[in-house]
């Protein structure tokens, strides 16, 4: 949900090691012990960074063909398991933006090679209650959402929550799926807001805040709701 080494398969986000779990282990588990890392490798990390970053800023040439480069380095190894990773981790950024409004195709078409890891963070993207043992290996950031949507944690505000997330991603990512389940009040729209727009992710940034003009107008928060449509007529004039 960003192949930086960060155990099994680390989830942090866009820069450099700090993207999910996904990343993690998918392109740099570019391990100590076995120098030079392969060309793949670094190839696949440039591009998906670079893609990850354009589609959170709206630059979608850019985006599609940076994933295209990073889909070729990791076929050169035949790894369906390193594609079904990288596509998780692209509807991942699409989950955080709130365009993910099915189950993410390219890696359901490759989900017989997917490991447990990978299989559980799919399910969560599309907001299924997951067993205790799929939360087990859920990224770290994400196991408390996960048990908040499974009944299985105590309550406490959700936007308190997620504001305990250090990286920007995961906690957009996590707010979706609080969305997803219905649990995304006003708290966790605004908080939302204002990590996409710290990060000046444009993508994301347009949704929550269309989503929270929305969310204010049906509870009658005039004023909440006018001040998102102005900033929407700033970042998407």
């Amino acid at each position: 949900m960003s192949f930086a080494h960060h155990t099994g398969w680390r989830h942090r986000a866009l820069r450099g090691a700090r993207w999910p779990w996904l990343v993690a282990c998918a392109v740099l588990a570019a391990c100590a012990s076995q120098p030079p890392v392969p060309d793949w490798q670094m190839n696949a990390h440039a591009a998906t960074q670079k893609a990850l970053n354009a589609y959170l800023t709206g630059q979608t040439r850019v985006e599609t063909q940076e994933w295209e480069r990073a889909r070729q380095a990791l076929a050169s190894t035949g790894r369906a398991d390193l594609l079904a990773r990288t596509e998780l981790l692209r509807c991942a950024a699409q989950s955080a933006s709130l365009a993910l409004t099915g189950p993410c195709a390219g890696f359901e078409a490759l989900r017989a090679d997917a490991a447990a890891p990978e299989l559980a963070y799919a399910d969560f993207l599309q907001g299924q209650r997951l067993t205790a043992a799929q939360v087990a290996v859920l990224p770290p950031p994400q196991r408390a959402v996960a048990q908040r949507l499974a009944g299985t944690a105590g309550g406490g505000d959700a936007a308190v929550m997620l504001g305990a997330m250090d990286d920007p991603l995961s906690r957009l990512v996590g707010a979706a799926a609080l969305f997803q389940a219905g649990q995304a009040g006003p708290g966790v729209v605004a908080l939302a807001v204002d990590t996409a727009s710290a990060q000046g992710w444009r993508r994301p940034l347009i949704a929550w805040l269309t989503l929270q003009a929305h969310q204010a107008q049906a509870a009658g928060d005039e004023d909440t709701a006018a001040r998102a449509r102005r900033r929407l007529a700033v970042v998407a004039p």
